[in-house]
């Protein structure tokens, strides 16, 4: 073989070895995007939100597995108390928080308007329908929270259709509901309910005479109305859902006149010290592994093409009682003085 030749040959074998260590080396590192091993950002975030502990924890594990190298610490309560501790720090300015998980839309009008929220658009945001996008890109809606009723199934044979129940002479003293004073689902309820005219504030004077109780949160509705203290309730949806699977005796009930609906929309926090692990976290949140995880615990996802889990109907199916943003927003001060003039008298 003459030593051209033996030059070509080892030449072909060469580009040969070189072609198949590049794709390689290619799939290796489309192996490691795709599995979060190339997810190296660092440092630690702030999360203030009003999901339950349980749920809250488990979201930011989930996260912590693709970001190994990073540290997410959070702030639970009340989304009424959230925001009071963000404002409060804002006001002395040290705002601790990065990151915002809380109820409703109303709640992020106010921050947006005193100039808390850093604007983000996450390359998820294509999924996710716009209605619920805030068109500064301040923050995002990432799942439906309907506020329906729980009713004891021990304490009741004939399950109602209508809000009217909780002021019906015949559940008089039967009734619970979370304080809107603490609870942001409760305060948008609140909102919405007083602004239709087959409501109003007579709904909840009459509420106040048929003797319904109240409680903090969500929380104590559900175990109130399980345990038979209370034969209703007025509850967020996925706790009642989740109280049922669980084995409570209980049945959520989705009024004729319709629910009211938050979203628990996500965004940042102006000043953030570490915007890309921020970004990173918001990102996670509206994923599609992200909106997963939110439907198996319990809630309806708002991202396309990730179905609603057992016991609760998809967005298209709720029938949503709604009024304008803004409104709710200017007024929920005064809307809440209002109820505690009703219910302290």
């Amino acid at each position: 073989m003459s030593g051209m030749r033996r030059k070509s040959i080892w030449m072909t074998l060469m580009l040969g070895v070189l072609t198949l260590s590049t794709a390689w080396f290619n799939a290796g590192v489309k192996a490691a995007n795709s599995s979060g091993a190339d997810l190296k950002i660092t440092g630690k975030i702030l999360l203030y939100t009003s999901q339950p502990d349980q749920d809250a924890q488990g979201l930011v594990s989930a996260f912590l597995k693709k970001y190994t190298q990073a540290k997410v610490e959070i702030f639970r309560s009340g989304t009424e108390e959230v925001i009071s501790k963000l404002l409060a720090e804002a006001k002395a300015g040290s705002v601790q928080a990065d990151v915002l998980l809380v109820a409703d839309a109303v709640t992020f009008e106010r921050l947006k308007e005193q100039n808390l929220l850093m604007p983000y658009r996450s390359p998820e945001l294509a999924k996710i329908p716009k209605a619920y996008i805030d068109k500064d890109g301040m923050y995002t809606g990432t799942k439906i929270i309907s506020t329906a009723l729980i009713v004891n199934t021990k304490s009741v044979t004939k399950m109602p259709n209508s809000w009217r129940v909780l002021t019906d002479r015949a559940s008089k003293g039967k009734g619970i509901m979370p304080s809107p004073l603490y609870s942001g689902a409760a305060a948008y309820t609140l909102g919405v309910l007083i602004r239709k005219d087959n409501f109003g504030w007579d709904y909840y004077k009459a509420l106040k005479s048929n003797e319904i109780a109240i409680t903090q949160g969500n929380g104590g509705v559900i175990k109130s109305v399980a345990a038979g203290e209370k034969s209703y309730g007025m509850v967020v949806d996925y706790m009642a859902a989740r109280a049922k699977a669980e084995g409570s005796p209980v049945e959520l009930i989705y009024p004729k006149e319709g629910v009211t609906a938050v979203t628990e929309p996500v965004g940042i926090v102006k000043g953030t010290k570490n915007a890309a692990l921020a970004q990173a976290f918001v990102d996670f949140v509206l994923s599609a592994d992200g909106q997963k995880l939110a439907t198996q615990m319990g809630y309806t996802p708002l991202r396309a093409g990730i179905k609603a889990p057992q016991g609760l109907k998809t967005v298209k199916g709720i029938k949503v009682i709604a009024a304008d943003i803004s409104e709710l927003y200017k007024n929920r001060d005064n809307d809440k003085k209002q109820f505690s003039s009703i219910f302290e008298q």
